[in-house]
């Protein structure tokens, strides 16, 4: 045997199947990102960072996924750019624009935009603003790789529209009583995997005043933006369901405006509303690369 072999086979260690199969992972936790991170101080990018607790030598909030607040200081601008194949932004408050190399764009809170990342934007606004951010670089880190080719075209989705659309949906998704009543945020360029990229997914999601949406699950992370709410407008989440369908001892995510709280991979989790008031959640999820790994395994309570 060559000397290149015996170096190899230093790196060799096996483990018996069936106690090996599903290795010991640190779980995703049901981790809270209040407003107060981007209400206040000087004009910067937020990391909602749990590397620690994923154990990665780079900055992460899920295994593939990066979400940020970027608070920007009326009259002032910052540059942000990240080694990714997606990112998308959500304008939580103000207004401004970005300049991108394709052009300029405008927003105003309540707005959506997506674009391939691994290029320079400049955000600047026009009042106090802050924008939610999200991307893939974590993917990116963890195989090792850098984007060489453009996968999708930038997409723009303004609030007038969002809303509106949800609110064609609302009464026949109440009345046949639908799991959501949302749309799934789309590009033409990913019309396959039915997403707003080809990684990354958003739904625009509207939580009645005084309704209750039942639990359902998925393997994706969902990175969840709460847009509006208050008190008394939450998510339940927890990793079973009993016969009739509720979460056995669920933990409670408050929708407090403008915050972010993580929804861990498999559990189940239902929306419920008990103010006067209709609220909306802006989750992004790596549910686009699951789709297209046929991973996804979505699953309702009937």
């Amino acid at each position: 045997m060559n000397t290149l072999n015996t170096e190899w086979q230093k790196q060799v260690v096996n483990w018996e199947y069936s106690s090996a199969a599903t290795p010991d992972m640190a779980e995703i936790p049901v981790q809270p990102f209040p407003a107060s991170l981007h209400e206040s101080g000087e004009t910067r990018v937020i990391e909602l960072n749990i590397s620690k607790v994923l154990e990665t030598p780079y900055p992460a909030t899920s295994p593939s996924l990066l979400a940020n607040y970027i608070r920007i200081c009326e009259g002032e601008h910052i540059q942000t750019q990240c080694t990714a194949t997606s990112e998308v932004f959500f304008v939580m408050r103000g207004s401004g624009r970005t300049i991108t190399e394709q052009g300029i764009i405008t927003w105003k809170q309540g707005d959506a935009f997506a674009l391939p990342g691994n290029t320079p934007l400049t955000h600047e606004a026009n009042s106090d603003s802050a924008l939610y951010w999200t991307h893939d670089q974590p993917l990116l880190n963890y195989l090792g790789v850098s984007p060489t080719k453009k996968r999708f075209n930038p997409v723009f989705y303004s609030q007038e529209s969002m809303v509106g659309e949800v609110a064609a949906l609302r009464e026949i998704a109440l009345q046949e009583k639908r799991n959501r009543v949302g749309i799934i945020l789309g590009n033409k360029d990913c019309s396959k995997t039915k997403t707003m990229t080809h990684s990354m997914w958003s739904l625009f999601n509207l939580l009645p005043a005084g309704e209750m949406q039942k639990p359902h699950r998925h393997q994706s992370i969902a990175l969840d933006l709460a847009v509006s709410g208050n008190a008394n407008t939450y998510t339940l989440l927890g990793k079973k369901v009993d016969s009739d369908g509720n979460i056995i001892n669920p933990i409670k995510a408050v929708w407090s405006p403008n915050s972010v709280f993580i929804t861990p991979p498999g559990w189940w989790h239902s929306h419920h509303n008990e103010s006067d008031e209709d609220a909306y959640v802006f989750p992004v999820q790596d549910a686009a690369l699951h789709t297209y790994l046929r991973t996804l395994d979505i699953q309702f309570v009937k």
